[in-house]
């Protein structure tokens, strides 16, 4: 697989439009969360996209937000079916923490991954709450 950061200027179409569908193949479709996955946060000029693809697909993906404060927040996790199992999200994560360097950072974790993300370093920083009708936890990693 092979691993891919840029700026929303930077990407192509094709590969916009493939990024995108996975994550409502992922979210919307397999995951049934009728929910706006276009929330205008994409195009910040300081979030990065991060993906790993395969014979030039995308099969994993993360986002990297800017919140105020300068923390990052990770964000829209995903992994297609047929890679998961193959450490696609642990490279993302290594990645994405090469990104954002010492500065502070947070996600929500689904519920279920929390043991994955604390072992990135981060921990639980509040009660469990739905999301789209899914258990998530706040995580951060200082």
């Amino acid at each position: 697989m092979e691993l891919h950061v840029a700026s929303f200027a930077d990407l192509d179409t094709r590969t916009l439009y493939d990024l995108l569908r996975l994550r409502v193949d992922v979210f919307v479709v397999e995951q049934k969360c009728a929910y706006p996955e276009l929330d205008g946060r994409d195009t910040e000029p300081r979030t990065r996209h991060v993906w790993l693809s395969r014979d030039g697909a995308p099969v994993a993906y993360l986002r990297i937000l800017a919140d105020p404060g300068d923390v990052a927040r990770i964000g829209r996790v995903v992994v297609t079916a047929a890679a998961r199992g193959t450490g696609a999200s642990g490279r993302l994560m290594v990645a994405a923490l090469e990104e954002i360097g010492d500065r502070p950072s947070v996600l929500d974790a689904q519920a279920h991954l929390v043991g994955l993300y604390e072992r990135y370093g981060y921990a639980v920083t509040g009660p469990e709450f739905l999301e789209d009708g899914i258990p998530h936890v706040p995580m951060a990693r200082p």
